[in-house]
C-alpha cells in the first residue's frame, strides 16, 4: 500500500488563458510523485467531460487508482482563478461539487488503514458528507496525521479548523491563516505558534511567509528560514509544493533545518513558475537528491 495518502479536492483551476488540473491535496500528491515518494491520492469528480479529462490526467500521471470515485449527480469542480497585481491567487469555487461528497468506501478505509501519513486539508471538509468520511479515517488510522490548512473564504467553520487542528500530529498554515486562527497582531509569530500548539497538542507546526520564507515549531525547538527571492509567476500550488517537499523530508527523518530550507526552496521555483506542478529543473533536482 502506498506510504502516503493525500485525501481532498481535485478540480480544474480556470485562468483567463485556460485552464490546469489542481486542488491542493492533489497538487501536494503531484509533487511527492516527482519527488519519488509513494503516494496515493483519494477524491471524488462528476460523471461529466470534466471528470473524464481529470481521470485521464492522473492516469497519465499515475496517480489515477479506485480512489477516485465518480459522482453521478454533482458535478466536476471548476474554479475561477484571479491573479492580481502580484499574481497572488484568489479563487472562486463552486459548491455543492463532487468532492464534497467522498464516501468511506472499502477500497479509501484500506487505503487509510495502511498508510504511515496522511496528509488533508480543510476546503473538502465544508460539506458534512466529506468531513465526517475524513473525520472517520483519521479516527482509524495510526498514521502520521498532516493537516495542510488552506482556508478559503468563506469554506470552512472556525469549529471545524479546530476539530481537525486537534487530530493532526502536523499543522502547516501560512501567517495569514495563523493570524486568524491564533489572532493578536500585537505578540510575535514564535508567541502564536507557542500558543497554537499549547491549545492543540501538535508535535510539528509549519508557518509559511511567502517571499520571507517559513517557521517551524517542531520537537520543542524553533527552526526559520529566510526566504528565497524571485520573480513571481504565479503563486498557484507554491504552498503545495513546499508542503510535498516538508512531507517528504520529515519521512526520510531528514535534519529540521535541512527539511524546510529544501522546502522553501521548492515553493520558490514553483512561485516563479505558471502553475501548481511545473516539472523540477536541474537545480531543484540535484537540491532533492533525484536523478
Amino acid at each position: 500500500m502506498k506510504q502516503v495518502l493525500c485525501f481532498g479536492e481535485i478540480l480544474w483551476d480556470t485562468f483567463e488563458d485556460g485552464k490546469k488540473p489542481g486542488g491542493a491535496p492533489m497538487n501536494v500528491a503531484m509533487h511527492l510523485m516527482q519527488q519519488r515518494v509513494d503516494v496515493a491520492f483519494a477524491s471524488r469528480v462528476g460523471e461529466d467531460a470534466p471528470g473524464d479529462e481529470l481521470v485521464e490526467y492522473l492516469k497519465r500521471n499515475n496517480l489515477y487508482s479506485d480512489l477516485i470515485q465518480r459522482d453521478p449527480q454533482l458535478p466536476t469542480c471548476e474554479v475561477t482563478v484571479e491573479l492580481d497585481e502580484h499574481q497572488h491567487a484568489t479563487y472562486i469555487i463552486p459548491q455543492p461539487v463532487s468532492w464534497d461528497n467522498i464516501q468511506a468506501d472499502a477500497a479509501l478505509v484500506s487505503a487509510a488503514e495502511k498508510a504511515a501519513v496522511i496528509v488533508f486539508g480543510s476546503l473538502a471538509c465544508r460539506e458534512e458528507i466529506s468531513r465526517n468520511t475524513l473525520l472517520n479515517l483519521l479516527d482509524e488510522t495510526r498514521a502520521l496525521k498532516i493537516f495542510d490548512v488552506n482556508l478559503r473564504a468563506p469554506h470552512y467553520t472556525l469549529a471545524t479548523i479546530e476539530t481537525l487542528a486537534a487530530k493532526a500530529d502536523v499543522v502547516k498554515m501560512n501567517e495569514d491563516e495563523a493570524a486568524l486562527l491564533i489572532g493578536g497582531s500585537s505578540r510575535s509569530l514564535k508567541e502564536q505558534i507557542t500558543e497554537f500548539r499549547q491549545k492543540f497538542h501538535n508535535r510539528t507546526i509549519c508557518v509559511t511567509r511567502g517571499e520571507r520564507g517559513a517557521l517551524v515549531w517542531h520537537d520543542h525547538e524553533f527552526y526559520e528560514n529566510p526566504g528565497c527571492q524571485v520573480e513571481v509567476g504565479d503563486t498557484v500550488g507554491a504552498g503545495d509544493s513546499f508542503l510535498a517537499t516538508f512531507i517528504a523530508g520529515m519521512i526520510k527523518k531528514e535534519p529540521m533545518q535541512q527539511v524546510i530550507d529544501k522546502a522553501c526552496a521548492v515553493g520558490a521555483f514553483v512561485a516563479g513558475r505558471r502553475g501548481a506542478n511545473p516539472p523540477y529543473d536541474e537545480n531543484i533536482k540535484k537540491l532533492l537528491g533525484l536523478p
